[in-house]
């Protein structure tokens, strides 16, 4: 179903995720008349929609009288407790409701908005460029076409996958979710080594930056494995297979990256309750 066919959406919460999402939404064309914001305090991104694409903007949603036909929940973990009560008048029976919402879990939204189709989704931050990662879960009301609809809207924004078992969301959360900052400090360390190395500051965080932003680029441009992409830049007994050998060793990355993945699920966990 291409997103000018999906009917009435409202975006509660317009924050900087929220509004990469639904920048990627009127981009792909859905239409600007069929959706509508609620947020009292709207993000720039948001409000730059309002003004090019002349969508609806509510600062309560009290403030909407007809259900929708699809509700996106963008706000805060922390401002769901308030959110939710607002939007009995926006979701109604047939109302398929859409969680960004990390920790919220589908028996909380159930328990708040009744039985209806629930989805919940762990996106990252990488869908602010239209590369992001979004992986969803539905409850037991979600049909194939709930979400047929839900992966055309999260591919708008990047790619999408499905997991059937909600416990699932906190490897992902811990995965995908905070991912991008390990790749950002990645970057940070791969410039600071290279400060020690002697290259002047501004240089070292250049390459730095550029290299991880191509090697991505060559990662998602092509359909050969990670493990091949590496080995095609290692000879053997060169530079790139004595930086590997200490990488790759038994005080290496792999242990580093297990205890942090496990560290952030462990995390998303308690913060799910």
């Amino acid at each position: 179903m291409p997103l000018s066919d999906i009917g009435s959406l409202v975006l509660v919460g317009a924050g900087k995720m929220g509004g990469a999402m639904l920048h990627g939404w009127l981009k792909k064309g859905m239409n600007p008349k069929a959706v509508a914001i609620v947020d009292p305090h709207i993000g720039s991104e948001a409000f730059s929609m309002l003004i090019e694409y002349s969508v609806t903007h509510h600062k309560d949603a009290a403030e909407i009288t007809d259900p929708a036909d699809i509700v996106v929940l963008a706000v805060k973990p922390q401002q769901m407790g308030e959110a939710l009560p607002a939007l009995k008048g926006v979701i109604g029976p047939s109302t398929l409701v859409v969680s960004i919402a990390a920790g919220t879990t589908l028996a909380n939204l159930s328990a708040a908005l009744g039985d209806g189709p629930i989805i919940r989704v762990m996106p990252n931050t990488p869908a602010q460029v239209g590369q992001g990662m979004s992986v969803a879960v539905g409850n037991a009301a979600v049909t194939e076409a709930h979400r047929r609809v839900v992966t055309n809207l999260l591919n708008a924004v990047g790619k999408t996958g499905w997991v059937g078992d909600e416990a699932l969301i906190d490897a992902v959360t811990a995965l995908s979710g905070s991912g991008p900052a390990y790749v950002f400090l990645l970057v940070e360390a791969m410039a600071a080594a290279g400060e020690k190395a002697g290259l002047p500051r501004e240089l070292a965080m250049m390459l730095a930056r550029q290299t991880v932003v191509g090697a991505g680029a060559l990662l998602g441009g092509v359909p050969t494995d990670a493990a091949t992409l590496r080995k095609n830049v290692t000879s053997p007994g060169g530079t790139t297979a004595a930086a590997l050998a200490v990488l790759m060793g038994d005080q290496g990355w792999q242990p580093l990256i297990d205890a942090a993945v496990a560290a952030a699920a462990h995390r998303s966990r308690e913060l799910a309750g």
